[in-house]
């Protein structure tokens, strides 16, 4: 089978397909003939990401999915719109996030970067993880970060009160991992894998709805960061490869498996982060 031809049956959806790592992972799939579908809170970035992808020889059927992640009604109504739409779910690509200088609070009462890297990706894989079982052989893809390195779970202010942009940021993406590894574990023999993806730093529009983290990411370091085509090499690799069927929670950097940081291995705290979660999001099975 060419490449071209490689997802050419499969369903995937991408969150925070509008621009950066996610519309070059929406390309890389659609380029390996997958339906894809993309999930962005403005709808005319998401409309034009498609039509990209539509001018893609190979490419599948593309849909086009507008929510705020941040919000946890919008991802409850995106599932649900996900799964009346979509008559498969292959593959789910958790890559929206973001990062900001300054402390946001959701409509929910919840830190935005908490929220969004998080508890939005907890949420949506927790709703669509029916839909994923019963294909038995369906890929769940997390884009992480290394700075989950340098991230500690505060039980105590989850909600960043002290804030830290960057300490904020390092604690949801170490939340990615913990939360991946603890899905792995309760997925069992499903079929379905967990994989995460560290895609290095890459030069998209990350951070730049908040001034002070965009003048900062886009002076003297921006020439030397990687493209968006670059840094989605790897999601796409682990969204697709034949190589990785039946591997779980692998953590994974320029299609090389890494070792996570201790804290991320710590089940007591990824089993406690699932906890709190779930009471954050009313979501429990």
């Amino acid at each position: 089978m060419s490449d071209t031809r490689l997802l050419a049956d499969r369903t995937v959806v991408v969150t925070g397909g509008t621009g950066g790592i996610g519309r070059a992972t929406a390309q890389g799939l659609a380029a390996l003939g997958a339906r894809v579908a993309i999930v962005g809170r403005d709808r005319a970035r998401a409309e034009s990401a498609a039509a990209d992808l539509r001018r893609i020889p190979s490419a599948g059927e593309v849909d086009v999915f507008e929510a705020d992640l941040s919000s946890q009604a919008q991802v409850r109504r995106l599932a649900a719109e996900l799964q009346e739409r979509l008559l498969r779910l292959d593959v789910l690509v958790n890559n929206v996030g973001g990062f900001w200088a300054h402390r946001h609070v959701t409509e929910d009462g919840i830190e935005l970067t908490f929220a969004l890297n998080h508890l939005a990706p907890f949420l949506l894989t927790r709703l669509l993880v029916d839909r994923l079982v019963a294909l038995g052989h369906a890929r769940i893809v997390t884009v992480t970060s290394s700075a989950e390195a340098f991230g500690r779970i505060d039980f105590d202010d989850l909600q960043s009160e002290r804030y830290s942009g960057q300490r904020a940021y390092n604690q949801s993406k170490l939340g990615n991992v913990l939360f991946t590894y603890e899905l792995v574990r309760r997925l069992g023999d499903t079929g379905v894998t967990a994989n995460l993806v560290h895609p290095g730093v890459t030069r998209t529009a990350f951070g730049a709805e908040d001034q002070a983290t965009w003048y900062a990411m886009s002076g003297i370091g921006r020439p030397f960061m990687r493209s968006p085509e670059r840094g989605a090499d790897t999601v796409v690799w682990a969204a697709s490869a034949p190589e990785l069927e039946g591997v779980t929670g692998g953590y994974f950097h320029d299609r090389r498996p890494k070792r996570s940081s201790p804290r991320s291995r710590d089940e007591t705290t990824a089993k406690h982060l699932w906890e709190v979660s779930e009471a954050l999001t009313g979501i429990s099975r």
